[in-house]
Parts: C-alpha cells; structure tokens; sequence
C-alpha cells in the first residue's frame, strides 16, 4: 500500500503533505530531522491519511493537496 498523509506540527500548528509507503517510517524520519523541511520545526504527528493500491495515485493527491483546490479540501477537514 502507499499513502498519502498530512502532518501537523504539534507546536506552532502547521501541516506538512507527503506521500510514502511506510507510515510509520516516514514519520519517524519526519522527527528525528532526516527530513529537510520538517527538521527546522516539529515534532510532528499524522493527522490524516488515505491509502492507495499504487505510488502514482498517492503522488497525484499528494499534488492535489499542495494545490489551491486540496488546500481548500484540508482547510474543510479542520485540522
């Protein structure tokens, strides 16, 4: 399976999109700093995800969360 996620930030609040086929990996690297992005802030926790049968898909709704659109989708999900 893969997965597109999006994470929080636990404390000044901002998300982070990203897709992996390991959860629980990724969110570890997230927070231990091997991550460029999410070493400058953190810790970080999972607050959503979906699962997909293939890496392509989960790409494609990784951009689609990055987009104007999916950002207006996760703002409705009240993070």
């Amino acid at each position: 399976m893969y997965y597109t996620y999006i994470l929080k930030c636990t404390i000044d609040g901002s998300l982070y999109k990203g897709q992996t086929d390991n959860l629980e990996i990724r969110l570890k690297q997230h927070n231990s700093g091997k991550s460029d992005y999410t070493s400058r802030k953190g810790p970080w926790k999972i607050v959503y995800y979906e699962e997909f049968n293939t890496r392509v898909e989960a790409i494609s709704r990784e951009k689609y969360f990055k987009s104007a659109a999916g950002r207006k989708f996760i703002k409705k999900l009240n993070l």
